[in-house]
């Protein structure tokens, strides 16, 4: 069986080009890649239902049922339409990554180790205090993926960071501590910006508004996202789409320095991220706050 299993491959072989097989190879792994980019999200179940409406389609088609074939075939350009819209999402990442290849694919800021040493040590030390006092917070480390369209919803400030600056800004009742601070390099860019809410999280588990607003932001985009809990005094960190919360602050510092410095980090493998918290942790909220309706500003604070 497997000599001739064997046999028919070399025959398959023979009969095709060096560009058949180059062609294959490369459908094969883009494929691979789109799995790879759906799994574990709600486009799985999407895919699964296009996949039973072509199947009834082609069923309709064979078995010569006028009607349904009538139906489906007229369908058809609107449900392309329809899976652009409903796979806009991953279509975005999948974009996004491939626009990181290359020249365009360059941060916009270039760490060098004695930025990032000090960058990490004002950082670590405001989010320590301010966990220490339970004072929320969001902080988004800009990367290769501009954050400037969010940018836009906060006030620029253009300031230096310092840990006395973002205790000031994310202090109760401050105009700006209900929002996120963006950061380039060493300076911050603006506070009180309204980040994009995760759709998705996994499930059983609830998430407060900030540590959505920390897992959609790092879903579209590669930002290194910091979350304080206003409940819990939690320190979290969100890359690629996972959380990792109850940090210290020896494993916040080694994952700023080898995120900035070494780039982006594999999806899974985040540097320093270390072991997950406890599953009992993983289904307090951080705040309270009502769920976010379109058009309202979304409330970061409890």
């Amino acid at each position: 069986m497997f000599d001739t299993s064997l046999r028919n491959l070399g025959v398959f072989l023979q009969a095709r080009s060096w560009r058949d097989i180059l062609d294959i190879l490369v459908v094969a792994f883009l494929l691979y890649r789109l799995l790879l980019l759906i799994r574990g999200t709600r486009a799985v179940q999407l895919l699964a239902g296009v996949v039973v409406l072509t199947l009834v389609g082609v069923l309709a088609q064979v078995l010569e049922l006028p009607l349904t074939s009538w139906i489906f075939s007229n369908l058809a350009p609107a449900l392309l339409i329809g899976i652009v819209i409903l796979f806009q999402p991953e279509l975005r990442r999948a974009l996004d990554r491939v626009g990181r290849v290359g020249f365009l694919g360059r941060p916009l800021t270039h760490y060098n180790l004695q930025l990032v040493a000090r960058l990490a040590d004002e950082t670590v030390r405001g989010v320590t205090a301010l966990a220490e006092r339970r004072h929320g917070a969001l902080l988004a480390f800009e990367r290769e993926v501009g954050l400037e369209n969010y940018v836009l919803t906060g006030v620029r400030m253009n300031a230096e960071l310092s840990a006395e600056l973002l205790q000031s800004i994310f202090f109760p009742n401050s105009p700006l501590h209900d929002g996120a601070v963006i950061i380039r390099g060493s300076h911050i860019l603006a506070a009180g910006c309204l980040m994009p809410l995760a759709e998705e999280v996994r499930r059983g588990e609830r998430l407060g508004t900030r540590h959505r607003a920390a897992l959609g932001t790092s879903l579209e985009s590669d930002a290194i996202v910091v979350v304080v809990s206003e409940e819990t005094g939690f320190i979290t960190l969100a890359i690629d789409g996972q959380l990792r919360r109850n940090i210290d602050a020896e494993t916040l510092r080694g994952v700023l320095i080898n995120s900035l410095l070494r780039g982006r980090p594999k999806r899974g493998a985040a540097p320093g991220f270390g072991p997950a918290a406890p599953s009992g942790d993983a289904g307090e909220r951080d705040d309270g706050s009502p769920s976010v309706l379109a058009g309202e500003r979304p409330s970061l604070s409890r």
